[in-house]
């Protein structure tokens, strides 16, 4: 048996093949003795454990020993061969596959180098260090220049360091498709803000300029903005709802359709339902 293939079985399953699957992918072999092709696709699968040197776990499951097992996974008909990773089943085939299949199917599972990269520049953010995240970002986009999730997430850390005309680049930078889906609409509206914020002035002063003129719409607008990029956008809400309140139908409904920008910005946020909510009954 290999540094990397443990025969597994009920005892230890979740620990070596759902747990471990939080660290390494774990690809789970279910055999039997009696099988032909089992004895044929084993070996392979035992050899590219130790060629890969641990980016996967192969776990060996004996069907006869333990059924249960089997049939806990749906397993019909064998070799069935399963893979886990973050603790869930990702994918899987039947039946004894040439090695050069094999391998088709370890790539889809583990991390290419640049996604490696990637996951590294996440933990360096995390931390702390965004100068650092971003150097590895631009690693990994050299090892895969089409990636753009990579150009996602620096752009993502560009923006909370304050760096909005590069940001603007990657993501002007994205295919159409990319644009549509969920998480660059977010960012385009961080950007958004982000970029009227730089333009507002200090927040003193226009609370001043509100203070002697109420009713100032612009200067109002310029505040809410300034209040979300500034990572306040509660606040910034607030003086949108106020403009609503003033004049609902400034500007083409801008406070209304800014409101809904902001909603965008915070995502899930519980925020979101509140204001939702707020602006709902100003509106009526």
């Amino acid at each position: 048996m290999g540094q990397y293939s443990f025969d597994v079985g009920s005892d230890d399953f979740q620990r070596i093949v759902i747990e471990g699957s939080k660290q390494a992918p774990v690809v789970v072999d279910f055999w039997a003795e009696w099988c032909g092709p089992c004895r044929m696709l084993k070996p392979i699968l035992e050899k590219l454990a130790d060629e890969y040197g641990g980016k996967f776990i192969l776990a060996k499951v004996n069907t006869e020993q333990f059924p249960d097992l089997a049939g806990q996974f749906g397993v019909r008909g064998i070799p069935n061969v399963t893979a886990f990773s973050g603790g869930q089943l990702v994918d899987e085939f039947s039946g004894a596959l040439p090695e050069a299949a094999v391998r088709e199917f370890l790539e889809r599972l583990i991390p290419s180098p640049a996604e490696e990269l990637r996951l590294k520049a996440m933990e360096l953010r995390d931390a702390g260090e965004p100068g650092k995240a971003l150097q590895v970002l631009a690693e990994a986009s050299k090892l895969d220049m089409g990636n753009e999730l990579i150009r996602l997430d620096a752009a993502e850390i560009l923006i909370e360091q304050g760096q909005n005309d590069e940001a603007k680049r990657l993501l002007d930078s994205l295919s159409p498709a990319t644009l549509m889906e969920a998480r660059p609409q977010q960012l385009l509206a961080r950007l958004n803000f982000a970029l009227a914020g730089e333009s507002s002035g200090d927040e003193q002063t226009l609370r001043a300029r509100i203070a002697a003129r109420p009713d100032d719409m612009e200067t109002r607008l310029q505040l809410a903005n300034l209040l979300v990029a500034g990572g306040r956008p509660a606040a910034g809400m607030d003086e949108l709802l106020e403009m609503i309140r003033l004049d609902r139908a400034w500007n083409d409904e801008t406070a209304r359709k800014t409101m809904l920008s902001v909603f965008s910005v915070l995502g899930g946020s519980p925020l979101v339902a509140e204001y939702r909510r707020k602006l709902a009954s100003a509106l009526n």
